[in-house]
């Protein structure tokens, strides 16, 4: 507020104290803060395998439901990196990233809230979750499950249009459209690095609701954490958060196995080092609370081979959460016999999560930042919009631990 508004309302003020009528306030002034809405945006197109383009395109005219955001950052997926590598999803050309935050800078005249209900205004911070199809039979009867809705989507892995190309949060802007079912949250007292890692949080708090829905889940529990990747590391730290004091963490990366320790694993296992698979199965065994073996494991590598070893570790009557094949990355050979009948293992699945799950993923980063579980220092590197390719590359030969695209 300037000089010129005080005086106004000093004024008007003084003249209804001596009953005289009010004058007309005047206009208020432009706020010099508001966001500048540009005429076009830049995108990191994925045009071919391993090929990522900046490319710039106009920013489409927004509807009454939609919203236009001025991205800030986004993190790299494992599903990103196996788009750019094999295109699984047969959807390129493709603007991926799907873990992106960013602020509002303009809305359509129906948008006043975000889907929780909390009120959604210009300036905002906000993170987008799934659209849902609304119409299969998995919405229709099942609607608390909609993360496994058989047109389910995220804004990242949308193919690109002639009507709208800023479809990802690896751009400069990104549009919400509003005919696409979209789930999006108001996150403003997050800051940036806990807002690129909500997406990814928040398939580990759904993880986790699976895991405790077998009763095995508590403070005595002891937990093996099967792959130390991006994935494996933050499901460590929601179950670090959640009060689980025994976890055992086993990856072949010595830089992760240090990561874990500090994200609140008791043990670490370097597979890389213990190569003999009886002899890690021993070492789990005589570092849990009964001597028996894990009570639950959460396997989080997408390699065959150590999934089939993670029933080793698991003793008579405990639990198995699969949450590491977000892709196909091929079959192992088990025996059911040993494997989960004999030892009556009880054993989920775990896939993606619904909007349900964000409230959740939030109020876990908050209470991280409060017991002060580094989390943040997951993210080891970042990358402008014109390095994409790099940053892929970079997540591929392992080099860090989570890869984020950051606005310049």
């Amino acid at each position: 507020m300037d000089s010129n508004q005080i005086n106004d309302i000093v004024r008007q003020v003084l003249a209804e104290m001596n009953g005289a009528k009010p004058a007309t306030p005047a206009a208020p002034a432009a706020c010099n803060n508001a966001p500048k809405v540009p005429t076009t945006a830049k995108v990191a197109m994925l045009t071919g395998l391993k090929n990522i383009e900046v490319k710039e395109f106009p920013i489409p005219e927004l509807g009454d439901d939609d919203i236009l955001v001025q991205v800030e950052g986004a993190g790299v997926c494992g599903t990103d990196v196996h788009e750019w590598k094999m295109d699984p999803f047969g959807i390129i050309p493709v603007v991926l990233g799907h873990e992106g935050t960013g602020t509002v800078i303009a809305k359509g005249k129906n948008v006043t809230c975000d889907t929780s209900g909390k009120p959604l205004n210009i300036g905002d911070k906000i993170v987008t979750s799934v659209m849902s199809c609304g119409e299969c039979g998995i919405c229709r009867m099942h609607p608390a499950n909609t993360n496994l809705c058989d047109g389910q989507g995220v804004f990242g892995l949308v193919q690109d249009s002639d009507h709208n190309h800023l479809t990802g949060w690896f751009a400069t802007h990104m549009v919400i459209k509003g005919d696409k079912n979209p789930t999006y949250f108001v996150v403003n007292d997050l800051n940036l690095k806990e807002r690129m890692l909500l997406e990814l949080v928040t398939v580990c708090v759904h993880a986790l609701e699976r895991g405790k829905s077998t009763g095995l889940l508590n403070f005595a529990s002891t937990v093996v954490l099967q792959g130390c990747g991006p994935v494996g590391l933050t499901m460590l730290s929601v179950l670090t958060v959640a009060g689980i004091n025994n976890v055992i963490a086993i990856d072949g990366n010595a830089q992760r196995l240090e990561m874990a320790k500090k994200l609140g694993a008791n043990m670490t296992i370097n597979f890389s080092e213990v190569k003999d698979l009886e002899e890690r199965v021993k070492m789990v065994k005589e570092s849990s609370l009964t001597g028996l073996g894990a009570d639950f494991i959460y396997q989080c590598t997408g390699a065959p081979k150590a999934a089939a070893d993670a029933y080793e570790y698991i003793r008579r009557g405990g639990g198995f959460c699969e949450m590491g094949f977000f892709v196909n990355n091929g079959t192992y050979e088990v025996n059911p016999h040993f494997a989960m009948c004999q030892k009556e293992i009880n054993m989920v699945g775990s896939w993606d999560y619904s909007a349900q799950d964000y409230p959740i993923g939030i109020a876990f980063l908050k209470q991280a930042r409060k017991l002060g579980v580094p989390i943040e220092e997951l993210i080891t590197h970042s990358y402008p919009l014109d390095q994409m390719n790099e940053a892929m590359e970079t997540n591929v030969a392992q080099k860090g631990i989570k890869i984020c695209y950051i606005a310049e």
